[in-house]
């Protein structure tokens, strides 16, 4: 996709950056965590240290509140942002290349645009990767026909407009992932805002859940609101029930299980994630599939010239969101900063919070505070809405969900 703000992703750039004389801190990804990564490195050094910003696309739409879009209440474009403000206000070097390689002998990231920019510091964080073949009969291909807009843009839309074209009265069928999965885009969120739309467009269509788990999150609050806002609409079977999903057919939108066939006029596969690929091909995952990382600084347990963010990290309790992202960001951001310039460093604290709309003015949420200990980020407290709670405290969560989603995004663009 070629290189821009200012950037060119050639050998000249590569020795322009050695001849600075800066230290510098280059970021793989610019998502929740990458971006926040960047911003914070450039922002608080003053300077002082050089930071590229290596992200493939131009527009960077969030999985947090993707459902909300498909659900009616928010709009493609406003959760679509640009990095123009991290190159103008912060001078990060934003590169619109995908990184290949990463060759942490000689501390250089290779780029599919035959660049190779060096570091000092590298901060990875890809975001997932998704197994297509985890669900039998998925691929690649197939998500055009049932797509798993797990990646926010253009499987969101289309995903969307599947189910607002949906034939009356037909069958919304999810294939859930099995856990640890990205969330969000939350899979019960994206089935309350499914359900949303259809009341109002398609109100005798059905809505059918194939889980692979036995549980989820929040699952007494997403229960209780689709029992109140959408009854009969929604079904949810766990493996013990469907005995798991044998096969699909794109062509038909079939949908086989041990218990039965279904029929889907749309299909939301979402199979099981591993972390991004450059993450697995810098030989910084595990037999996981995801990143054992040092909790205090967020450094690779394989390389402590490397840090890892977000989604693509094993991050003990934390879980993979957005939220969780920025705020490992800012530990990184100083760790980096401190190995980088001697600035002064903090004990890591960590936060989360997880917002779903089950229905207009219907808020959950569910979230903790987290410290670093040897072995993992650990949870040191929690709070989760309850249910039965009023309707003006329902309204309350969401509203504040809203605010927060102007300020993480403040936070990670500028």
């Amino acid at each position: 996709m070629g290189a821009t703000a200012g950037v060119a992703a050639t050998p000249r750039f590569t020795r322009a950056l050695h001849a600075q004389g800066r230290p510098r801190a280059v970021v793989i990804g610019g998502g929740a965590g990458g971006a926040t990564a960047a911003r914070y490195i450039a922002k608080d050094s003053k300077g002082a240290i050089d930071v590229t910003l290596i992200e493939p696309t131009r527009s960077y739409y969030t999985c947090f509140f993707s459902n909300l879009y498909i659900g009616g209440f928010r709009t493609l474009a406003s959760i679509g942002h640009s990095y123009g403000g991290l190159a103008s206000d912060y001078g990060v070097n934003v590169v619109h290349d995908w990184a290949v390689g990463v060759d942490r002998d000689a501390r250089e990231v290779a780029l599919a645009g035959g660049g190779r920019v060096p570091y000092d510091r590298l901060v990875v964080a890809p975001g997932i990767d998704l197994q297509y073949d985890s669900v039998p009969g998925y691929s690649l291909a197939a998500a055009g026909r049932m797509p798993h807009a797990w990646k926010a843009g253009t499987q969101t839309t289309l995903l969307k407009e599947k189910v607002l074209a949906m034939r009356e009265g037909g069958t919304y069928v999810m294939v859930a992932p099995p856990n640890p999965y990205r969330c969000p885009p939350g899979p019960y969120e994206r089935v309350s805002m499914v359900a949303h739309q259809l009341k109002k467009t398609n109100p005798t269509a059905k809505i059918i859940i194939l889980d692979p788990k036995e549980k989820f999150s929040k699952q007494g609050l997403f229960m209780e609101g689709w029992e109140k806002h959408y009854p009969g609409m929604i079904e949810w079977l766990p493996a013990s029930i469907s005995g798991g999903v044998t096969g699909l057919n794109p062509e038909t939108g079939e949908i086989e299980t041990e218990l039965d066939t279904f029929k889907a006029d749309v299909a939301n596969v979402i199979p099981a994630q591993t972390a991004g690929h450059i993450a697995s091909q810098a030989g910084l995952t595990d037999r996981s599939g995801y990143c054992p990382i040092v909790p205090a600084t967020m450094q690779s347990r394989m390389d402590e010239a490397i840090h890892v963010l977000g989604d693509a990290c094993i991050a003990g309790d934390m879980p993979k969101s957005g939220f969780s992202a920025n705020s490992q960001a800012k530990v990184a951001a100083m760790a980096v900063r401190g190995a980088l310039t001697d600035a002064k460093t903090f004990p890591a604290r960590f936060a989360n919070t997880c917002w779903s709309l089950i229905d207009t003015d219907d808020g959950v949420k569910v979230g903790a505070r987290y410290e670093a200990t040897d072995e993992k980020i650990a949870s040191i407290d929690g709070f989760i809405s309850q249910t039965g709670e009023d309707a003006a405290l329902r309204k309350a969560t969401f509203e504040e969900s809203v605010g927060w989603y102007a300020g993480i995004s403040a936070d990670m663009f500028g």
